[in-house]
């Protein structure tokens, strides 16, 4: 038991470097996320084909495809086909960003429509263009709406950066197994990055909660 315990103790250290970089990758990721599902939630709610078209097809092909598909496509497959070159840092940043775009894009979209349609009237009464009465009536109110299924997206997403592993991104995962790949002590690192994955995603579930409780509307 002690020498299973020293295994886990010797390769804390390169673990959390590796989980380092699985918050940064996150955080980005669900940033740039955020403004894609932002903009594509906003055209899917427009009555003009040519601006709901391409967002539905980016919603549908994104949510019905497994993202290391998409992760492969845009590291092995973009470069294939056109002379674009990204490292896998970045390729893994644009791929899990489009990703959980996708989903935020529905999250978006479904606040959005949440807000009774009242509201809009109301703004339109008061002598407010579209684009004022959302930012300053639709969006405030429906943004506390969509709380908890962010939050949940960034949990999500943490637990999704463990798939750029394959591309040679040294988050967490990739950490764990060029460890196990040298002193053949698979089950311990890969219990103990299971473990660090665990101790992050509870802690960021129990902070949800709280800005839950202090932030969300109560229908």
């Amino acid at each position: 038991m002690a020498d299973v315990f020293n295994v886990m103790i010797d390769a804390l250290p390169t673990l959390l470097k590796g989980l380092g970089l699985t918050v940064y990758l996150a955080v980005v990721s669900l940033i740039l996320a955020t403004i894609i599902g932002l903009i594509s939630g906003l055209m899917t709610l427009s009555k003009k084909i040519w601006i709901y078209g391409p967002a539905r097809l980016y919603v549908n092909v994104i949510r019905g495809t497994p993202l290391l598909v998409q992760i492969l496509f845009i590291y092995f497959g973009l470069p294939g086909a056109t002379s674009i070159k990204l490292t896998p840092l970045t390729a893994g940043i644009i791929a899990i960003s489009f990703h959980i775009g996708a989903y935020v894009s529905e999250v978006f979209r479904a606040g959005i429509e949440s807000v009774d349609k009242g509201q809009a009237e109301a703004g339109r009464s008061l002598g407010l263009t579209h684009g004022q009465t959302m930012r300053r009536i639709i969006i405030p109110q429906a943004s506390r709406r969509m709380i908890p299924p962010m939050m949940n997206q960034f949990i999500m997403g943490v637990k999704d950066t463990s798939l750029l592993a394959v591309i040679g991104v040294a988050e967490l995962t990739q950490r764990g197994q060029s460890i196990y790949a040298v002193n053949y002590r698979a089950f311990e690192i890969l219990a103990l990055v299971g473990l660090i994955y665990l101790i992050l995603t509870y802690s960021l579930y129990r902070v949800s909660r709280i800005v839950e409780k202090r932030f969300v509307v109560v229908q």
